[in-house]
């Protein structure tokens, strides 16, 4: 009846792994997230780790797309979706839990870095291609992992060529050249007009004359 929708801002702890579901054949991307808290120990005067959630992330259909081509281990990322646990039991008959998130958005964390969103064109056919390899669980549910040859988007594909850090330019580079650029197309940018204080509009207050009391 209810579900618990959260967002989990961590890193990516594996690599997004391609898996195909037994049932109806559908493509998913999993990988494993950790977020751990910061906290402020006074005793060291030092920022130290915290408690730690990690939990695995499974992305379908076009998310999947994105999240194989766009992130990979140790990415900082913000992950908003559906979380719950599942039941199961080990080789050895151990009763275990596992936590697991239906993701329904995955982004970089653009406080710990930039990024450039490309937008996807659309694909002609749906690619569904045969070949089970292993068998695992995904949302209850029996799957199998994609072999190397059959992954239809890796890390980095359809994106450009990453542009090394110490080539990317400053935002102050970036004003810059917008300036020079708008000087030599001889468009002037909008002056900036000082804004003065309007001003204080002073009221003038009549004071009654006083009046004698007159006699009875």
């Amino acid at each position: 009846m209810f579900e618990t929708n959260i967002v989990v801002v961590g890193n990516v702890l594996t690599a997004p792994e391609w898996r195909r579901t037994s049932n109806n054949n559908a493509l998913v991307a999993n990988f494993r997230i950790a977020s751990t808290a910061r906290r402020y120990d006074r005793e060291t005067g030092r920022w130290v780790d915290g408690n730690s959630l990690r939990v695995r992330v499974s992305a379908w259909r076009k998310l999947a797309e994105g999240v194989a081509s766009s992130i990979t281990v140790g990415d900082p990322v913000v992950v908003y979706g559906r979380i719950y646990t599942r039941d199961w039991i080990d080789d050895d008959n151990n009763n275990r839990v596992s936590y697991e998130m239906e993701a329904f958005a995955i982004g970089h964390d653009l406080a710990r870095g930039r990024a450039r969103f490309y937008r996807s064109k659309p694909a002609a056919g749906n690619s569904m291609i045969e070949g089970p390899d292993s068998d695992a669980i995904v949302g209850g549910e029996t799957s199998v992992a994609l072999a190397e040859e059959e992954i239809p988007v890796g890390f980095g594909d359809g994106l450009p060529e990453r542009v090394p850090e110490e080539e990317e330019p400053g935002f102050l580079e970036v004003v810059a050249r917008f300036a020079d650029e708008t000087a030599e197309a001889g468009d002037d940018p909008d002056p900036v007009v000082p804004v003065s204080a309007p001003p204080v509009e002073t009221r003038r207050v009549r004071r009654a004359s006083r009046r004698e009391p007159v006699a009875a």
